[in-house]
């Protein structure tokens, strides 16, 4: 059965409970083990089917096959830049007022609004979080102590520490980006590169400003670190942020810009020849420019077409349990509630968890705009002409700002 193609019963007659996840096996693993905790609880007797797509696949059969609102599926991994996209198309379902009715505990107050905001439409939800950890710095402790080093504080220092930590022979490189063109990697590595030179995405009007000298800075630094073969990791292209963190894991990156997520991963992976060596800090900046992170996380939302909506919204608050958090953390996600930040099984696998509280302080949000995709398509080939091409990034920068007004 293809990703989204629910044809062999109409949706009302389907015996399965059908989950889009995100292909990432500790999501996979979690959303398993709470099925069968959840029918254990209320006796459901639904068959799950959770099919894990990666990200373009995911969003092609919720949006592009319109499987959300058709009843394709149940319940589905939905990434905040989605979520204006979901609220104008109607794809998902409102789940206030089974949280009214039946809330889980704590809520609102054992997450943090940076994590309960971006789904809110006035007086409708169109989720709860699941997966979260912002951009941070992620390195390896035992490798900058061996040398001296400190975590850098400019992109300069960060360049030339990623230069004196490879090892190539030892398969082992200083630094590694997220550089597969899928409209999501390189555009948040663009926006932080932007943000940390204190430049703004938006202009004062609410229009998409790239020709601006933050903007030609950090392309031209992107472009740098790309094609020096004596700092990056090879497959840097190829490699989006869940292969960039998987080969932290393995041990062949130093340090790395990428999800908080990612440090947790390299201390609860089984096979992580990481573990006990993960540290984690704030992003360099430019001189005199102030660091920043990116605030985008997953949701489980309820699709408008289920044909099984009370269960849906019932599965959402049971994986939302702070039993339910806990367990996706140790598993190696990220959990959304404070108590699994401050928990002390937690804190003896991963040390550095309390420091989410800080990051979520200064996190930013991308702009929820039902044209995102398309513009952050524009930026994904802006960043991808500057790592691939020689072209001057000052026409680079012309020919995405004149794509972006056109839209």
């Amino acid at each position: 059965m293809s990703a989204g193609r629910v044809e062999d019963n109409p949706p009302h007659l389907r015996d399965s409970f059908r989950v889009a996840v995100r292909k990432f096996d500790p999501f996979e693993t979690a959303i398993r083990e709470r099925w069968e905790s959840f029918c254990a609880a209320t006796g459901c007797r639904l068959r799950l089917e959770a099919e894990a797509l990666d990200l373009a696949e995911l969003h092609t059969t919720l949006f592009a096959h319109d499987g959300l609102r058709k009843g394709a599926w149940d319940v589905a991994f939905v990434v905040t830049d989605w979520l204006a996209e979901a609220q104008s198309t109607g794809a998902l379902a409102d789940l206030a007022p089974s949280l009214r009715a039946h809330p889980p505990e704590g809520y609102p107050s054992a997450w943090p609004d940076s994590l309960l905001r971006h789904q809110r439409f006035g007086d409708v939800v169109l989720g709860l979080p699941y997966h979260d950890g912002p951009e941070c710095l992620i390195y390896r402790k035992d490798l900058l102590a061996a040398v001296g080093a400190e975590p850098p504080q400019t992109w300069e220092e960060f360049h030339a520490l990623a230069r004196r930590l490879s090892r190539p022979a030892e398969n082992r490189w200083g630094t590694i980006f997220a550089a597969f063109p899928d409209g999501h990697n390189t555009v948040y590595d663009f926006c932080l590169q932007l943000w940390t030179r204190g430049g703004e995405l938006f202009d004062a009007a609410g229009r998409l400003q790239l020709r601006t000298p933050p903007a030609e800075a950090a392309l031209a630094f992107y472009r740098t670190m790309l094609s020096d073969a004596a700092a990056v990791h090879p497959q840097c292209r190829t490699f989006d942020s869940v292969q960039s963190g998987l080969a932290f894991a393995r041990g062949e990156v130093a340090m790395m810009v990428n999800w908080f997520g990612f440090a947790a991963l390299g201390e609860t992976l089984l096979e992580s020849k990481v573990k006990g060596k993960v540290a984690v800090a704030p992003l360099p900046s430019a001189p005199g420019c102030p660091s920043a992170s990116l605030n985008v996380y997953w949701l489980l939302g309820a699709a408008a077409g289920s044909p099984h909506a009370e269960v849906a919204a019932a599965f959402i608050r049971h994986c939302a349990s702070a039993e339910g958090d806990k367990r996706l953390t140790l598993g190696g996600g990220v959990g959304c509630r404070r108590s699994t930040w401050t928990d002390r099984d937690v804190g003896r696998t991963i040390p550095f968890y309390p420091v989410l509280e800080t990051l979520h302080r200064g996190a930013r949000e991308l702009p929820r705009l039902v044209q995102w995709e398309q513009l952050a398509a524009v930026i994904d080939r802006l960043v991808t002409g500057a790592a691939d091409t020689t072209t001057p990034i000052a026409e680079l920068l012309a020919q995405a700002q004149a794509a972006a007004d056109a839209l």
